[in-house]
This record gives structure tokens, sequence and C-alpha cells, in this order.
């Protein structure tokens, strides 16, 4: 059974301050705040804001110059370029994507997925599932979940492809906005539905990227499983949406 739990504060921190650089807030070339202001400003302990800092500088957000301080250097290029799973299921045209739409149906909501969207565990869900397939072979299954207030007045419990992304059709219909999306990959074995689907022998894991996408208040709208053929890692994720 899979549990969610909250981020480490100094992984919370460190999103912040990587909100901030990108907002503008701490624009590149100006130096960080020092670690006394950030223990003040965020009531933190100084170990706290040390690891939050050490992660910056590690994904390259920061770097510690000798004699000036600590130095924001903005949005990392290898972050500019990096795939972003979230951003293609908030933007997919099926009608347009290679593959099927498989599913869609309401079902009781995963566990960890309830968690996220804060429903009790025997509520129900809308889940959309849309197979992509390159050249007939299944590359990526992903699985949507909605609550049922949010889909009412939409075309999400439709059996047809959408000619939209999920993203565009409920700003447009429901008056909602995405603000940041939430990746949270690790490796797990599939059930045999998904094995099926995919494609996949006996005993072949496969990546689980669960997508968690929120409004400006932090309230989820959508939360997606994405699942790849793929060896084990854990790894987390957020950013804005523009």
């Amino acid at each position: 059974m899979a549990y969610e739990v909250e981020a480490p504060k100094y992984v919370r921190l460190a999103q912040t301050i990587q909100q901030r650089i990108e907002d503008g807030t701490y624009p590149p070339g100006t130096k960080v705040p020092s670690e006394n202001q950030l223990v003040q400003a965020f009531g933190m302990s100084r170990p706290t804001v040390v690891r939050a800092l050490e992660l910056l500088k590690r994904d390259g957000w920061i770097e510690s110059r000798q004699g000036y301080g600590t130095i924001v250097r903005g949005r990392p290029a290898d972050v500019e370029h990096q795939e972003r799973r979230g951003r293609e299921v908030l933007e997919r045209d099926e009608s347009r994507t290679p593959g099927r739409l498989v599913l869609v149906d309401q079902v009781p909501v995963p566990a960890r997925v309830a968690s996220v969207l804060g429903l009790p565990k025997r509520a129900r869900v809308l889940m959309r599932r849309f197979l992509v397939e390159v050249d007939g072979e299944a590359v990526e299954l992903a699985s949507s979940y909605f609550p049922a207030g949010l889909v009412e007045g939409t075309e999400l419990g439709g059996s047809e492809p959408l000619g939209v992304g999920v993203r565009e059709h409920l700003e447009g219909r429901k008056k909602v906005r995405f603000d940041h999306v939430t990746e949270r990959v690790s490796a797990r074995m599939p059930d045999t539905g998904e094995a099926e689907l995919l494609g996949l022998p006996d005993g072949v894991p496969v990546l689980s990227v669960l997508v968690v996408a929120r409004d400006a208040s932090g309230q989820a709208l959508q939360v997606s499983d994405v699942l790849l053929p793929a060896d084990g890692q854990e790894l987390e994720d957020t950013y804005r949406l523009g």
C-alpha cells in the first residue's frame, strides 16, 4: 500500500525559494537572503535552511561565490529542456495523439489519489485512461482522476477523445485556473490490466509518475498516474504553469 506524506521542511523551503526565483522575487545575479534572514523569514531552523540551500545549489538554481555570498543563477538549462509529463497530460489533445481512450468511468478513488484530492476512501471519481501508442507499440498509460463536482457541465465524462487539453477544457468550462504541478516519480509493479495494456511480460516494473495539478490556493484539480516501463528511481519536481 502506498502512503502520501508531506514533503520534508527543507524540500518545501527549497520549492518556495525556487518559486521566488521563477517569479522574479529573487532575480538572477542577485544575492540570496542570508541564512539568518531565511531563518527569521520562514521560522525554520538553521539546519533546515542549510539543507534547502544545498539542494538548490545541487540542482543549479543558486551558487556560492567566494567573498560575495550565495548568488541566484536562475532557472537551470536542464530544467528548461526537461520533459514534463504533467504538462503533456494537461495539454494533450487526445484526438490528435497517437493512441486510444481505453476507459472513461466513475471508479472508487485509489488510496493515494484520495489523500491528494481530500476525498474519503470510498468516494468515487471520474477516471479517463488514455493509452499512447507509437507505431502500434504502447509507450505510456495515463489514468487521470477528477472530483465529481469538477466534471459536471464538461465533456470529460464522454467516451470520445477530447479535442483540446484537459487544462484548456476545464479552464474554459469551469472557470478554474491551473497554477502549478507536482510530479512524484516512483517504480512499482503494474497490475494485470496495466501490464496487459502496456504489453509487458510478468516481472517488468513500470515508472509511475504521479502528476498533481493544483490551483493557486493549493487545491488539487486533477491527479494523473502516468505509467512507463522503467527502472526503479524516485524523484519529485514542482513547477509553475505559464
